[in-house]
């Protein structure tokens, strides 16, 4: 993750791109699962002036933090302002009290979703919180074990009770498009956040299998995959205690606790001490903020993804997946070239193994393109000698 100062100001106020809305233009209905990071803030401002409609989730630990609800309260109050520009946007918009980590709950959101504007056309699961420990940092006691549980209750259970409760609305209507936030962490391992990683992964291997089963109701399904720093900074980040062993000094690799303790150093009231994190006691206290940011660095780290979400929902032939900027692009390059190099030094150890031997595993070793059921494309050599 590159580092950026974030906290400063820029040369110039941020210059917002029009937004690229799907071509029929029709008003769009949205449930957001998490309403109140910076980024899902702008964009339910974006959808409004756009004419959309807006089911806001609102944790209640998150709506009942003064610091994390300011700019979503903020935009609330300019929705009754009466102001001309923000004409009906009080009439569109909705916040629903619902912890995502209940059942329940997301059902009794998602009722009332529908009974106040009669129907859900794009659920987006942007509901994120970031763990940082290495592996071993996380197993020192129960309190760090506990945070390996809330890691997956947060990016993994809500997300899915929230598609639980969803998913028959869009079934009945054979129509619906559903968007999972993450991050390149779905594609590429970061050192010193294993759990946030590992959760990342297991909710984009559920939406991969989930696509396939629901395409033939006629819904769709993105993952939208930005550079971790947007979902990780814009949200709670919380820091299991540090091992000496894993410290920057000894280990370079989990580097990103420093660079994010640098990110919430740059703000005297996030600032985390050296004695928060680390010490002898293997019981130390776990440290939570969620990073404060200008309201210029929050609109440079999140407008690009502000605009691609509103360009991909409800898109009739939307991406699968799409990954947002140029360093995310960069990274995910390098990690498939990665495997395919590793594949490749290892595929005859790969085919020696099967049994049958087959136009498949010629050309797996040859070279050639054959299809889905192994039959020859572009010339494969049917005479070459077996592999045994």
């Amino acid at each position: 993750m590159a580092e950026r100062k974030l906290s400063e100001p820029g040369p110039s106020k941020v210059q917002i791109p029009p937004a690229s809305f799907p071509t029929h233009n029709s008003p769009r209905i949205w449930f957001l699962t998490s309403a109140l990071s910076p980024l899902a803030v702008r964009l339910t401002r974006l959808l409004l002036a756009h004419g959309d409609y807006v089911a806001a989730g609102l944790p209640p630990a998150e709506i009942e933090d003064e610091d994390r609800s300011a700019e979503f309260k903020e935009l609330i109050n300019e929705c009754k302002s009466g102001r001309k520009d923000r004409e009906g946007w009080k009439d569109r918009i909705r916040g629903i009290r619902c912890d995502g980590r209940v059942m329940g709950q997301c059902g009794a959101a998602v009722a009332e979703a529908v009974e106040v504007f009669g129907r859900i056309d794009i659920l987006l699961c942007c509901t994120s919180e970031a763990v940082v420990g290495t592996v071993e940092e996380l197993s020192t006691s129960s309190a760090t074990q506990n945070l390996v549980r809330d890691q997956f209750e947060i990016i993994f259970f809500s997300q899915v009770n929230f598609i639980k409760a969803t998913l028959p609305l869009l079934r009945k209507r054979h129509n619906g498009h559903i968007i999972i936030l993450t991050g390149i962490t779905g594609h590429i391992g970061t050192p010193g956040m294993p759990m946030y990683s590992a959760a990342t992964w297991a909710i984009e291997g559920y939406c991969d299998s989930l696509a396939y089963e629901v395409a033939p109701f006629n819904i769709k399904l993105t993952i939208v995959q930005p550079n971790k720093e947007i979902p990780v900074l814009t949200n709670k980040i919380t820091f299991a205690p540090q091992l000496p062993q894993y410290d920057s000094a000894n280990n370079p690799a989990p580097g990103l606790r420093d660079i994010l303790t640098n990110v919430l150093n740059s703000h005297p009231e996030t600032r985390i001490e050296a004695s928060d994190q680390k010490g002898k006691d293997s019981k130390e206290t776990i440290v939570s903020r969620y990073p404060r940011l200008t309201a210029e660095a929050k609109d440079r780290l999140v407008l690009e993804s502000v605009h691609a979400l509103t360009a991909i929902g409800g898109h009739e032939n939307p991406p699968a997946r799409h990954i947002v900027g140029y360093e995310g692009v960069a990274s995910v390059k390098e990690k498939l070239k990665t495997v395919s190099e590793e594949l490749e030094d290892f595929v005859e150890v790969s085919c020696a193994v099967d049994i049958f031997k087959s136009d498949v595993g010629r050309a797996a070793l040859s070279g050639p393109k054959v299809d889905m059921v192994g039959n020859p494309v572009s010339g494969v050599q049917l005479g070459q000698p077996s592999l045994s």
